[in-house]
């Protein structure tokens, strides 16, 4: 006896159906960043600067979670890189530069807020590059500062400032963050190579002394995690220039032109 057609949507026999639900798993992560973004931004009107810049560092962890959460179910889509990406650019981009301008920016009068754009508009190209070079460059480096990278680096010397009570009208904090970001617009869309650290593979096998390294990171991290973030992500944002001077750059993968 042949057997009757199954209806549209359903699984061959024996097979199993992946509810079209999980597909919202990763995308929640994405809307945690937007929303830790838009959060950010609500709380510099209010003053609370310090919230903003911890609210931007959490979505900065959300946006690193949204895509390995994707890859891991086997739930990546064309909707949730777009998704991902106009995410970005509320958190990563708008939000530290609007944060930046309200905290000291302001006083500077005409440079403060170009220097406010110049990074707004930096994360927007480098969205946009990384979106169109996707499938064209090295996938161990990135090209130009990452803009997750740039936000917790001007996020940081703001939690800094802020956690170690240093008045805003000494030490010439505004100027300071002016050029931090200008910096960071610059560099994000510069072609300097930083390391992605795509090509880890948290399944295999290490030595016992890199889980030491591990444990005394998460130590020093947690004896003065301002200072201690804030000197990482300082360092991560030279470590392209570094490696360009070496001689490295981000190369497009083996079979492309």
């Amino acid at each position: 006896m042949a057997e009757l057609p199954l209806p549209p949507g359903l699984p061959p026999r024996g097979g199993t159906l992946r509810r079209r639900g999980i597909y919202v798993l990763p995308n929640l992560f994405t809307t945690g960043a937007l929303f830790a973004g838009f959060y950010a931004i609500v709380q510099a009107m209010n003053g609370r600067f310090e919230h903003s810049a911890i609210a931007i560092l959490v979505a900065v962890v959300l946006d690193g979670l949204d895509g390995r959460v994707a890859r891991l179910t086997r739930t990546q889509s064309e909707f949730g890189a777009q998704y991902d990406s106009l995410s970005d650019m509320v958190s990563m981009g708008a939000a530290p530069a609007l944060v930046m301008y309200e905290w000291v920016l302001k006083d500077l009068g005409r440079f403060g807020w170009i220097a406010a754009f110049v990074y707004c508009v930096g994360a927007a190209l480098r969205l946009a590059r990384f979106n169109v070079n996707i499938e064209v460059v090295d996938k161990r480096f990135f090209q130009g500062l990452p803009s997750p990278a740039a936000a917790s680096l001007v996020a940081g010397f703001i939690w800094l400032a802020i956690d170690n009570k240093i008045p805003v009208s000494s030490y010439g904090i505004p100027w300071i963050t002016g050029f931090l970001a200008l910096y960071a617009g610059i560099t994000m869309v510069a072609n300097a190579p930083f390391y992605s650290f795509k090509d880890i593979n948290l399944r295999k096998s290490v030595p016992f002394a890199a889980v030491l390294v591990i444990v005394l990171g998460f130590v020093l991290v947690s004896s003065d995690p301002p200072i201690v973030l804030f000197l990482l992500f300082c360092g991560y944002s030279v470590s392209g220039y570094v490696l360009w001077a070496l001689g490295k750059r981000a190369k497009p993968p083996t079979g492309s032109e």
